[in-house]
């Protein structure tokens, strides 16, 4: 708790607003990569706090649309649509389906993680199943052309993941932001111009 308290970025995070310092990473990735567009439909997974969705609302636009789904609570956020609910479950996949309206999905971004047990042998299949998640959502809602972004941890089932992501996407690259915490095995997947 004290690491945390005293780390840089959540007393930036802090001082700027936002919920969280996980936003640094995004803007990053953003900076690098210009994946959200004015104008997109962006679909957060796992949003809360909502630190991703608070800065993906801003990028794009008053034309953009930006739904956020958890299972836990998020506090409402200024244009951003928040679904809660477990996305693996048909009346979550309903929900969103009637936010869409039959908009075609720019983006998908997903900064889940799973709690931790301290157990690396049952902490890694957690996170590599979160990911996994992920990538099927985008074989559900993605449109052709569109961006994926998804933290994703090393270790086992990373390699055999990102080799699947690359069979659908056209380009795919990691991202280790200056905001993920050195020690932390995360880095970020990017890709784009899907093809299913």
């Amino acid at each position: 708790m004290q690491r945390h308290l005293s780390d840089a970025y959540v007393k930036s995070a802090r001082q700027a607003g936002y919920r969280s310092r996980a936003t640094y990473k995004l803007l990053e990735i953003q900076e690098k990569d210009r994946l959200i567009r004015p104008g997109d439909v962006v679909v957060d997974l796992g949003a809360a706090p909502g630190g991703w969705s608070q800065v993906a609302s801003e990028l794009v636009g008053p034309a953009g649309r930006l739904i956020a789904l958890d299972v836990l609570p998020m506090d409402p956020l200024p244009k951003v649509l928040t679904i809660q609910g477990d996305f693996r479950e048909a009346a979550t996949l309903r929900s969103l389906e009637l936010a869409l309206d039959g908009s075609p999905v720019d983006l998908v971004m997903s900064d889940m993680a799973p709690n931790i047990s301290g157990v690396a042998a049952v902490d890694q299949p957690r996170r590599m199943y979160l990911s996994e998640l992920a990538l099927d959502f985008c074989a559900q809602q993605l449109r052709p052309g569109g961006n994926f972004v998804c933290k994703v941890f090393h270790g086992e089932g990373f390699d055999a993941w990102m080799r699947q992501v690359k069979s659908c996407f056209g380009r795919a690259v990691t991202r280790k932001p200056k905001a993920s915490r050195a020690n932390s095995r995360e880095v970020y997947l990017v890709a784009g111009n899907y093809h299913s």
